[in-house]
């Protein structure tokens, strides 16, 4: 038997993830998973691919149903973690997908979210420098958000090594449809999507504050696009050089330093560039970097799956830390094609 695990809120796209992942981990065990509007129900009516949970029931999102957990995984939308993360043993590790837990900025939180500052958790992404151990020594993990990913692993070694400002960060990031939830919208029917390209929340997308924190950047305008596509981000991050003659090599080079022993940051060979279908179903994140040729900013731009390292992947490879389990197990760095 391995570590026994739950899942509050596997209803969603990204509980969906989180428990096909679980379903293969070779060392977690999946104890509960609840739902809210699904309780009761089979689990296979909100994720019929998931044979193997087949006959599994979604439990009410309640504390007692994830007694037997040794850690609990929250799939909840923002703002709801929170309240149930404090209803449950302070013992028990936690790792929460939601936003309520990432932002150390209690006056961002309120501006950006709206409502009380539940606190700032241990902030999940092993890839930034120190934070792998922070992991591993924690009992409560809030993992990053999607769009956040792909530009903090492209941005924040270009800042540390002293070649991007991190005044007048320009990021233009394109996600696919799952990023906004399951919950039925108008404007995301395949009707309204397909052949379309929607830029959304410009100017004040509630990413942005957990941008500047996790890449160190102080100023950042974000502009998030809407893709006709499932899944997938790709993010374009550009920032003015801190002195004249930095070149692509040396943002090449930064890239390379600072991901040259982690398992699940790729930067690619010299001219090829990043495309979302070469990470899905991975927690795999493909990047490149160059300088432009015009107005001399340097141009970084990743990929990778908004469900995978994105969200779930990311939450299994924090909890695989935090349970002194392989980082790696249970995740895919190798994508589904076509």
């Amino acid at each position: 038997m391995g570590v026994r695990v739950a899942v509050a809120g596997g209803s969603g796209y990204a509980g969906g993830e989180l428990l096909r992942l679980l379903a293969a981990h070779p060392q977690l065990d999946l104890a509960a998973v609840s739902g809210h509007s699904t309780a009761g129900q089979p689990l296979s009516s909100a994720h019929p691919h998931l044979r193997s949970l087949s006959d599994r029931e979604f439990a009410p999102t309640e504390p007692s149903a994830f007694a037997d957990a040794d850690l609990v995984f929250l799939a909840l939308p923002h703002g709801q973690s929170a309240a149930l993360a404090a209803a449950l043993p302070a013992e028990q590790k936690i790792v929460d997908l939601g936003a309520d837990h990432r932002l150390t900025d209690a006056a961002a939180w309120q501006s950006y979210y709206g409502g009380e500052h539940a606190g700032a958790w241990t902030y999940g992404l092993p890839e930034l420098p120190g934070q792998r151990a922070r992991i591993a020594a924690s009992h409560r993990v809030a993992a990053t958000g999607c769009y956040v990913v792909a530009v903090t692993l492209a941005l924040a070694p270009l800042i540390a090594a002293g070649l991007a400002s991190p005044h007048d960060v320009v990021v233009v990031a394109a996600s696919g449809t799952s990023g906004a939830g399951r919950s039925p919208k108008p404007h995301l029917l395949g009707s309204e999507v397909m052949g379309d390209l929607t830029a959304y929340q410009v100017g004040r997308h509630q990413h942005a504050p957990e941008m500047k924190q996790a890449t160190g950047a102080a100023s950042l305008s974000f502009t998030p696009v809407l893709a006709p596509m499932p899944r997938g981000i790709l993010a374009t991050v550009t920032a003015t050089p801190v002195r004249p003659g930095v070149s692509a090599a040396d943002a090449r080079q930064a890239l390379a330093d600072a991901y040259r022993t982690e398992p699940f940051a790729h930067i690619l060979d010299e001219d090829a560039w990043p495309h979302t279908g070469a990470t899905y179903g991975s927690n795999s994140c493909h990047l490149q970097a160059t300088v432009d040729a015009d107005s001399g900013r340097i141009v970084a731009v990743s990929a990778i799956d908004n469900l995978g390292k994105g969200a779930a992947g990311q939450a299994v490879q924090c909890a695989n830390l935090m349970l002194g389990l392989p980082e790696t197990a249970g995740l895919a760095v190798d994508g589904v094609a076509p």
